[in-house]
């Protein structure tokens, strides 16, 4: 199994040999490898059991080291990253040469970003080449946000898990580009909708897709539990197709009174929304441990971080 410890000179050695690294950021756990190294980025694809359709995200430390590997960036997206960066924010950019099409799964465009980490920050600044580096869980199933929910899921992939602790943001970036001229969002995450249009004024949705997605997590089905989910109203609709014993409630701040309180958890008691997003994908894994056989899950109120969690919950349920 995977080593988990503070060693960035050991996990920089790692990257350097080709292997594979689990990655803290803000936002969730990676699984990190030389986005420079063909090799190496095809063994993210292997270990995460990834179709290669799906392109990955690469992650850098300044805006300068961004210009190294993309054509260039529109002054919009420049300004974003400047309010932004380090943050849950990726751009998508015409990519140089240098960035492989493994990366991008053939596309013209790669995802950058710059993570808000001390430790990721610190090994980025001491290699020279770029990481790419996705969710650090199996493909479709729950994202990562400790050292241990990577080393439970995928030990026995990588030697190293670089432990920074618990994920402040706990959910993916926001990603954002252009399509047609217009500043479009093609995966809503850490940073809200709201706080890019303070800057940068309106900007578009793109949809999920089934196949051939534009950009880095954008399929239907995703973040999902092993068990099944539905959503409240389908419980409430049928309750009696239900036994109360093998269900559990993932609930925004209300338990519902029916269910035994060791099978529920609630995102923020508070109505918190960024104690939410922190808490989303290990509410998720607590109750797919469980002896149950459905999670009923709540939508969370639609603003700000929640359109986000909201995101996820819906394509937790798309199974």
């Amino acid at each position: 199994m995977a080593e988990i410890g503070k060693d960035i000179l050991k996990a920089k050695a790692l990257l350097e040999a080709g292997e594979l690294v689990g990655l803290p950021t803000e936002t969730v756990y990676g699984l990190a490898a030389n986005a420079l190294n063909a090799k190496a980025v095809a063994k993210i694809f292997e270990a995460k059991e990834r179709p290669s359709f799906d392109p990955l995200i690469i992650h850098t430390d300044s805006i300068q080291k961004v210009k190294d590997f993309v054509q260039y960036i529109p002054l919009d997206l420049e300004v974003l990253l400047k309010q932004f960066s380090p943050g849950p924010i990726t751009v998508l950019l015409p990519k140089k040469a240098i960035i492989s099409d493994l990366v991008t799964s053939g596309l013209e465009r790669v995802a950058v970003r710059i993570p808000n980490h001390p430790l990721s920050l610190e090994l980025l600044r001491s290699i020279d080449f770029p990481l790419a580096a996705p969710s650090a869980n199996p493909f479709g199933y729950i994202s990562p946000t400790s050292a241990q929910h990577v080393e439970n899921q995928l030990g026995e992939k990588l030697k190293y898990i670089l432990d920074g602790g618990e994920c402040q943001v706990g959910l993916e970036s926001t990603i954002i580009g252009f399509e047609n001229d217009k500043l479009t969002v093609y995966r809503k995450g850490g940073l809200s909708i709201e706080s890019i249009e303070k800057v940068v004024g309106k900007v578009n949705l793109k949809e999920h897709s089934s196949s051939n997605p534009a950009a880095p997590g954008m399929l239907k089905s995703h973040y999902a539990p092993k068990k099944k989910v539905i959503f409240i109203r389908d419980f409430d609709a049928h309750p009696f197709d239900y036994n109360p014993d093998k269900v559990g409630f993932l609930g925004f701040c209300e338990a519902l009174p029916f269910l035994k309180t060791e099978q529920q958890f609630l995102l923020s008691p508070n109505k918190d929304l960024n104690e939410a997003a922190r808490n989303l994908f290990k509410g998720l894994r607590f109750l797919d441990q469980l002896d149950i056989e459905t999670v009923i899950i709540e939508l969370v109120p639609e603003v700000g971080l929640g359109m986000a969690i909201n995101d996820r919950l819906k394509r937790a349920a798309a199974k």
